[in-house]
């Protein structure tokens, strides 16, 4: 980047965001897609400044994601992808891009303490909050799990066991590419209603059993064959990784397998770069996460019990593979 002026470009782009965090926030693209869209209606119906909306949607014309047509705005085809009628909306991952605005604006104390400044655990986080964390993960894992599954051959595995599974994203891809293979997707409480939903809708839910539980402290569900930790790991310390590689050890059957999606660094940390951004991310959201080497993964797998580990998929995102084997005869 030899031009200065791009550097700046870079480094203003925050404004940009925040722009449309603010016009996701307020859900501004969902009411005028639904026919809200002059600036006092809109305002009267959210308590806003006219002057001060009128600037902001103004803005988002400039980016084509709204057209301005005698003073009445309405969605572009790439801003409906922002209104919550969208079969595919981008919300849920927006409002937690706008969680992380307030995160990373104490990146320099994580710099100078080592840690976030206040963490709190996604288990503890309000339904508003945590249904966004969810509903983003989604978004981001829909595509990249079928992606993912093409590359697996999982033929060998009678029942899956999810950790943390979320919504059921990869139980969903991994099910509708093994017909006689079943899942346990196990998550906390709040989780699982959302979890419901989306297997249900997908035809799969009488092929999953849904468990209420949280990983850190509750015994893990038996008899599974191959179990998952799909964006886990990151969010962890090494011990607390150790630990859950432990309980995956006790809890999966003899022969069986665990299978690791996250970002898997090079020895020197600098790639790939999303991961390298990624352990920042860790660092204000997080009591102790961070990105790992596949050096580091396979000394935390060892000393669990794990053997024949493999680093199976390389990626430019959160999307390297690893896979741990339990000994036949068990411990």
């Amino acid at each position: 980047m030899k031009n200065p002026m791009l550097l700046l470009k870079t480094i203003r782009a925050f404004m940009l965001s925040r722009v449309l965090l603010t016009a996701v926030e307020l859900d501004l693209f969902t009411q005028i897609e639904r026919g809200i869209n002059t600036v006092s209606d809109l305002a009267e119906k959210n308590h806003l400044d006219i002057r001060a909306l009128k600037r902001l949607l103004d803005t988002i014309v400039t980016f084509d994601l709204l057209v301005k047509e005698n003073q009445r705005y309405v969605l572009t085809p790439d801003g409906a992808w922002l209104s919550s009628d969208h079969p595919e909306t981008l919300i849920p991952m927006i409002l937690h891009m706008n969680e992380l605005w307030d995160t990373w604006s104490h990146l320099t104390t994580a710099i100078r303490q080592g840690k976030a400044r206040d963490h709190i655990p996604v288990a503890d986080k309000d339904e508003h909050t945590l249904n966004a964390f969810i509903g983003a993960m989604h978004v981001i894992g829909k595509e990249l799990s079928r992606e993912i599954t093409k590359e697996l051959d999982l033929s060998s595995y009678q029942k899956l066991l999810d950790i943390g599974g979320a919504s059921g994203t990869y139980t969903i891809s991994f099910l509708e590419k093994n017909p006689d293979m079943t899942s346990v997707v196990f998550d906390l409480k709040p989780v699982l209603p959302l979890a419901e939903k989306r297997l249900t809708a997908s035809g799969l839910i009488d092929r999953v059993e849904l468990v209420e539980g949280n990983f850190y402290i509750d015994p893990l569900p038996l008899e599974c064959d191959l179990a998952l930790l799909s964006a886990i790991i990151h969010q962890n310390s090494p011990n607390q990784n150790i630990e859950l590689y432990r309980k995956i050890h006790e809890a999966i059957t003899p022969g069986g397998t665990l299978m690791i999606r996250d970002h898997i660094m090079d020895e020197d940390r600098t790639a790939p770069p999303a991961g390298a951004v990624f352990a920042l991310n860790m660092l204000v959201a997080t009591e102790g996460g961070d990105t790992y080497t596949f050096k580091e993964v396979k000394q935390g797998l060892e000393a669990a019990g794990f053997s024949d580990i493999r680093q199976i998929r390389h990626g430019e995102k959160m999307d390297c593979i690893v896979t741990a084997r339990k000994a036949d005869t068990g411990r």
